[in-house]
Parts: structure tokens; C-alpha cells; sequence
């Protein structure tokens, strides 16, 4: 489907753009969030005549997504999670959650689209992810997921956290063996009789 981009959208296109997008991305996100409208003649003029108002409107948009990069970078995305012995989480951190604590920190209202962090965390760490407050203003962030704070401390100071994998391999080694210990004593008693 042939549309006119009403605004500029990453890896698409900028305002007044044509461009070529399947049917499905365009009448589900482009036409109905007014970011784009269909290419028709009648349609081209009308953007021709509202050209200026939607530069305007986009100027003032990256003008107060710029006002906002400060509170980003400065905001502590500390958050603490249960994880397993291994550092596994035992849910994750999505894009959803990272919108959230952002608002709830600067009062900035941040979509979880907007959260460019790929796929959701699933370990304890420090991570590394952007936030895309405007298509121009894309603002590096580190998230830090711990068990308790002093970890999230020691993570922020640049420490690495180790965990006792070797430990629960073992332990599971002794378990193990001792269902096989009471297994062969069960089979000897039932032998006995």
C-alpha cells in the first residue's frame, strides 16, 4: 500500500515521504495513529497544504523530547527481581517495565515501545539500552537488575557478581546419589521378601 508519512518514523521514512508499506502495518499502526495517510491525488495536496503545521508540530516534538534527555540519562533503573542460585530471574524485565519505572522516576511519559531493548532480561546484571524518545533523540541507558540493594551497588561500583553454578551441580550430584543409595536399598528390601 502506497502511503504519505505524516511524520517521520525510523527506518521508513521522513515527513512527506511516499513510500511502499504492507497493507496490514498500515491500516493497523500508520493510518490509524495518524502517522501516515493513504496516497491518493487528492490527498498529496491536502499534505501539501498541511506541510507546514506538521513540521512545526514535529519541531516542537523533538524540541521537548530534547528538553527530556537529561531526566533519562540521570534516572536510576535500579530494579530488584528474585533470581535462582544461578542469577537466572525467575520472571523478566520487559520493555513494559522499564517505561514504567521511568515514569514513576521522571514524571516522563515513555511508551514501552519506545524501550529499544530488544529482548527482554532474563539474568542478574547490568544492561545497556536506548530509549527512542524521538526518532532524532535516542538516549543511552544502563539498567541494573539485582536481588537486593547492596547488589545493585556493588553492580553500579562496576563489580562483577559471581554466582556458584558449580555449587548446585553439585549439590544435584548428591541428590542424585542418594535417591540412587535409597532406590538400590528399596529394591534389596523387596529382594529380602
Amino acid at each position: 500500500m502506497k502511503v504519505i508519512l505524516t511524520e517521520k518514523i525510523t527506518k521508513l521514512g521522513n515527513i512527506g515521504d511516499t513510500v511502499e508499506v504492507k497493507t496490514g502495518f498500515a491500516r493497523n499502526y500508520l493510518l490509524p495513529n495518524g502517522k501516515a495517510m493513504r496516497w491518493t491525488r487528492e490527498n498529496v495536496a491536502l499534505f501539501e497544504a498541511q506541510k507546514a503545521e506538521l513540521q512545526a508540530r514535529q519541531d516542537a516534538a523533538r524540541k521537548t523530547a530534547e528538553s527530556n534527555v537529561d531526566a533519562i540519562k540521570n534516572a536510576k533503573l535500579h530494579m530488584i527481581r528474585q533470581a535462582g542460585d544461578t542469577g537466572q530471574l525467575y520472571g523478566s524485565v520487559s520493555t513494559r517495565d522499564i517505561a514504567r519505572m521511568l515514569k514513576e522516576l521522571t514524571g516522563i511519559n515513555v511508551e514501552s515501545a519506545q524501550v529499544m531493548l530488544g529482548s527482554p532480561i532474563k539474568s542478574i546484571g547490568a544492561f545497556d539500552t536506548k530509549i527512542a524518545l524521538h526518532p532524532d533523540v535516542i538516549v543511552p541507558v544502563k539498567v541494573y537488575v539485582a536481588q537486593t540493594q547492596d547488589e545493585i551497588d556493588a553492580l553500579v561500583a562496576g563489580k562483577e557478581l559471581t554466582f556458584d553454578t558449580k555449587k548446585s551441580s553439585a549439590e544435584s550430584e548428591s541428590e542424585k546419589t542418594e535417591e540412587t543409595v535409597s532406590d538400590t536399598a528399596a529394591e534389596s528390601a523387596n529382594d529380602a521378601e
